[in-house]
């Protein structure tokens, strides 16, 4: 597939996402690599056109190099927007109680600590839905029990072997230190995304280092 294709067919996947404002966002592309650029609503926009280019067959890579600009009567007031971010996280129940966040121009960061990793992606999830975020900065620390590394290394291929979408053989798992190593080859962004949430899964694991190639 050329460039051109490519391109074309993510601008369409784009246009055919309701939760996008297709117009705002212009696609250029190199080989399988597809940059984002252009100014969005909101940081929910923002991440949603990623996740529609990575849909896409051929494409390898995605540089969301979109911003994200609130309107005059859309913005909010720091303190305001705090407690809203607050307010969402406690109504969560997979977001621990102790997660706390500040905000400064629209950003937020967030600060505590969780046992998985699901927990730190939910508090992020919730956060970049709330209006009038603009970025976020997660800076929520994962410490779990700490099982043996064999363990979690056959816990990890045991899970990407149950799920029907992903070919276990061609990813390799090693772990060190709480860091799972994912290294080989995948047919799609689907069958990457599988592998990761796998060793993500895994009770040990803070950090995944994933070199996983995306092959057509």
């Amino acid at each position: 597939m050329n460039n051109q294709e490519l391109e074309g067919n993510v601008s369409a996947e784009l246009f055919w996402d309701p939760k996008i404002d297709s117009e705002a966002v212009a696609v250029s592309t190199d080989g399988g690599t597809v940059t984002l650029r252009g100014t969005v609503g909101s940081l929910r926009q923002k991440r949603e056109a990623k996740r529609a280019a990575e849909r896409v067959f051929g494409v390898t890579r995605v540089n969301n190099d979109l911003d994200v600009r609130i309107l005059t009567d859309r913005r909010r007031d720091d303190a305001d927007l705090r407690g809203d971010v607050l307010q969402a996280l406690m109504l969560d129940d997979l977001v621990p109680t102790d997660i706390d966040a500040s905000v400064k121009d629209g950003l937020v960061t967030l600060t505590g600590a969780t046992e998985w990793q699901y927990q730190r992606d939910e508090a992020e999830y919730i956060t970049a839905n709330i209006l009038g975020v603009t970025g976020i900065e997660n800076d929520i620390d994962i410490v779990p029990p700490t099982p043996s590394p064999k363990d979690v290394e056959h816990s990890i291929k045991k899970a990407m072997g149950r799920d029907a979408k992903l070919d276990a053989n061609n990813v390799s798992v090693k772990t060190s230190n709480g860091t799972a190593t994912l290294t080989g080859t995948v047919r799609s962004f689907a069958e990457h995304d599988s592998a990761v949430a796998a060793a993500w899964s895994a009770p040990g694991i803070t950090a995944v280092d994933d070199r996983i190639d995306v092959f057509y």
